[in-house]
């Protein structure tokens, strides 16, 4: 991923959306077409932040002939801007056209590219110097400005690439959905190994989620966050804490949340606390339970399956020896070591900085996050975003920690937004060529391939 060396975005299969403009006889016929339209953007949340461009090409008749956004990284909104126009004149160079009118609402760049305004910046002198000798291989061509009323769908891609935190590439509207030898496409073959959808359609409203924090609640301020700003097509229906004096409870109630206080020890066993959970679930309408610092193990209920989420400040399964887990015993004072089975980052135990303690001293180079799906077993479960980064020499389990949970703060929004779209399904264990020289994890989660929305 640009700009980002150590972040990237895993699921057990990578999602994107294809384009269906495969077959010889497509490509000749646009390399026809002597004038086309272009439309391009670019935007950074927070400039410099997250950012993406996008371009959409189109002929006289206004029929699209291709439309892609690039997920750059974290750089500045001129720099995407100057990047979008210059992925558009690559993929009009492509089709062979000779003549195009370009739009943009970035009044910037179009007086910059038709020499009205100096070019000032370093960062944009290279993209300028690009886009002058791309145009420089057109007979005729335009930059002109338009409002981002008019510039709604290049627009809208950028946003998809940004939420997405990845390339996309739409399908044109036209070319059905058979190759051109005649066989269905490899949407059609890949469509049949789903066993099924973890849930419809998302509701007009936005999915209900119910938080379950310990502790601070830093995951449910971060989703909060990400919701206020629109972000994430959600709304938080109750919050469920398993401690009355934790400081996420103030935190909750400030933000105006229903929030529930649930111990364990008011209750006489595991039922019957897992029963007091899932009657304030119901009572709220929850489609979606988030797991947010959540340190109490609970017997999930059918109705509740594939549908309870939780982030592991680890990459899951991460294999330790069990010796090196032991140092964690010796600096925190615990009473066993979270790890002393050694068979993972994960498991009873295995929380906060007893996670971190345990990578540096196994000595890890890259560590990460993990949001899973929850079954009644301790961070088990298909997983459904997986980001990671680095591990300093000088680190420490606080500065580690720190690093991490920046990297919580995208994946959590991401995996619960893959949800609410509908784009996640779980395939019962069998056999794969994936998985090489070992057995396949009991089950996996894949991304539903779907076009723009």
């Amino acid at each position: 991923m640009p700009g980002t060396p150590f972040a990237f975005f895993r699921e057990w299969d990578s999602p994107y959306i294809r384009a269906t403009t495969q077959g010889r006889p497509y490509l000749d016929r646009i390399n026809k077409i002597e004038r086309i339209t272009v439309y391009i953007d670019g935007g950074s949340r927070g400039n410099p932040g997250p950012a993406a461009a996008a371009f959409i090409l189109t002929d006289h008749a206004g029929t699209k002939l291709k439309a892609e956004a690039f997920f750059l990284g974290q750089t500045t909104n001129n720099v995407a801007e100057y990047t979008g126009i210059v992925k558009a004149l690559e993929a009009a160079k492509q089709i062979g056209t000779k003549q195009l009118t370009i739009f943009s609402d970035s009044e910037l760049l179009v007086r910059q590219v038709n020499g009205r305004y100096k070019v000032k910046s370093e960062q944009i002198r290279p993209l300028f110097r690009q886009v002058c000798h791309l145009l420089g291989e057109f007979e005729n061509w335009k930059v002109q400005h338009i409002t981002r009323e008019q510039n709604k769908e290049a627009d809208k891609l950028v946003n998809q690439a940004l939420n997405l935190e990845q390339d996309v590439i739409v399908k044109t509207e036209d070319r059905g959905q058979k190759t051109e030898q005649g066989r269905g496409t490899r949407d059609e073959h890949r469509a049949s190994r789903y066993d099924r959808p973890i849930r419809p359609a998302p509701p007009r409203g936005g999915i209900r989620l119910g938080v379950l924090i310990s502790g601070g609640g830093t995951t449910l301020m971060n989703i909060l966050e990400y919701i206020n700003k629109g972000r994430l097509n959600a709304k938080v229906a109750v919050v469920i804490s398993s401690r009355s004096t934790v400081a996420g409870v103030e935190k909750a109630k400030k933000a105006g949340l229903d929030v529930k206080i649930i111990r364990k020890k008011d209750h006489p066993d595991l039922v019957q606390f897992s029963k007091c959970i899932e009657d304030e679930l119901v009572a709220a309408n929850v489609d979606l339970v988030v797991q947010g610092g959540w340190l109490c193990l609970w017997k999930i209920p059918p109705r509740y399956e594939n549908r309870v989420m939780n982030i592991h400040p680890a990459l899951l399964p991460s294999p330790v020896r069990r010796e090196v887990c032991e140092k964690c015993v010796r600096r925190h004072g615990c009473k066993e070591s979270p790890l002393s089975n050694g068979a993972s980052f994960g498991g009873r135990g295995c929380w906060g900085h007893h996670v971190h303690e345990a990578v540096l001293a196994a000595g890890c180079k890259i560590t990460g996050c993990t949001v899973h799906f929850c079954t009644n077993e301790y961070d088990k479960g298909p997983i459904i975003v997986q980001r990671a980064c680095e591990v300093k020499d000088a680190d420490s389990p606080e500065t580690l920690a720190a690093r991490v949970f920046l990297e919580e703060c995208i994946a959590y929004p991401q995996a619960i937004r893959l949800f609410a779209e509908g784009r996640l399904h779980v395939q019962d264990a069998r056999p794969d060529p994936c998985h090489r020289g070992g057995a396949r994890p009991h089950s996996c989660l894949r991304q539903e391939d779907t076009g723009a929305k």
